[in-house]
């Protein structure tokens, strides 16, 4: 399942680096030293998130469309992030109970 969600890329004051949030995903937010580690880290963090609500047995959010996500300082930028969910699966432990097939979660009982 491959999931696409907007974020917000911020600018750090001190160094070179991102701040990243997902505004889809409360309490999403990461960082990485270059543009590059910060998409990835982004990416890395969202699915994550995203793993433990299926671990929980809630619904993935749905994902806002990129033209109505706006960043809150005027020097940050939104972008689109991926998330490949099953590469993500193979990296965590997800309980036998959910299953991700197709795009759809199935509750296995």
């Amino acid at each position: 399942m491959i999931l696409v969600y907007p974020a917000c890329f911020y600018p750090c004051e001190s160094d070179p680096g991102f701040t990243v949030e997902v505004p889809d995903l409360p309490g999403c937010v990461t960082e990485g030293d270059s543009l590059a580690e910060a998409i990835r880290m982004a990416e890395d963090a969202a699915s994550g998130w995203v793993l433990d609500e299926l671990e929980d047995g809630k619904p993935v959010p749905a994902a806002s469309r990129l033209q109505d996500v706006h960043p809150n300082d005027p020097d940050g930028f939104v972008s689109l992030i991926t998330l490949d969910m099953d590469a993500c699966g193979k990296n965590f432990t997800i309980d036998p109970a959910v299953r991700l097939t197709g795009g759809d979660r199935e509750m296995e009982g």
